[in-house]
């Protein structure tokens, strides 16, 4: 009953002592049915008695809108709790989507971070490439870089395949040497078809 006092209280609003006991009953009548309709949309008690109350403030306020009538008053309560019910469970699924999106967001951050791992782990690579002599260089970032079979490395640089074997292999003994061994694998993985 403290809205009930705050809303009829003379020094904030003015009202002939006839009118104010007008919402005593009003409030008497429709809370408890008015909140038991806000707790079957948004199944929370304490939020559907805050929505009860600011449906009544709602009504004091705009009182003299609103035709006086007790079946328009009831209308208008009912209307008033209804709306700002549905406003509570928009804004409780667009949390609910912020949070499912927020998920998503993490499982990105995630996509990304594989992602700058990736580059660092090719710029490792790279460098560990470019440290090897030329003819080992050529072969090893034609096969293990552009993905090229030993075939068509030998092809392209007019050499049989026998000796494309031997220098990646060459080339291989020198990049374990230089690399981290997680990072050999992941040359080993890059040239797996071409290492036959």
């Amino acid at each position: 009953m403290g809205v009930l006092k705050q809303l009829t209280s003379t020094k904030k609003n003015p009202v002939a002592a006839s009118e104010s006991l007008e919402l005593e009953p009003l409030f008497k009548e429709f809370y408890d049915r008015l909140v038991y309709f806000s707790v079957q949309i948004i199944r929370d008690q304490v939020q559907a008695q805050d929505i009860t109350q600011d449906a009544f403030i709602k009504y004091w306020q705009e009182r003299e809108a609103i035709f006086p009538n007790k079946v328009a008053i009831k209308n208008y309560l009912y209307s008033t709790v209804r709306n700002a019910s549905l406003n509570v469970i928009r804004h409780n699924k667009v949390v609910d989507d912020y949070q499912e999106q927020h998920g998503f967001l993490e499982a990105e951050e995630l996509t990304i971070m594989d992602a700058i791992i990736s580059s660092e782990v090719m710029a490792e690579l790279h460098s560990a490439i470019e440290a090897l002599p030329a003819n080992y260089r050529t072969i090893s970032e034609m096969s293990y870089l552009e993905g090229k079979k030993n075939q068509e490395i030998a092809d392209e640089l007019n050499m049989s395949i026998n000796t494309v074997k031997k220098q990646k292999q060459r080339a291989l003994e020198l990049l374990r040497l230089r690399l981290s061994p997680e990072l050999f694998a992941v040359l080993l993985t890059l040239g797996a078809a071409q290492l036959v």
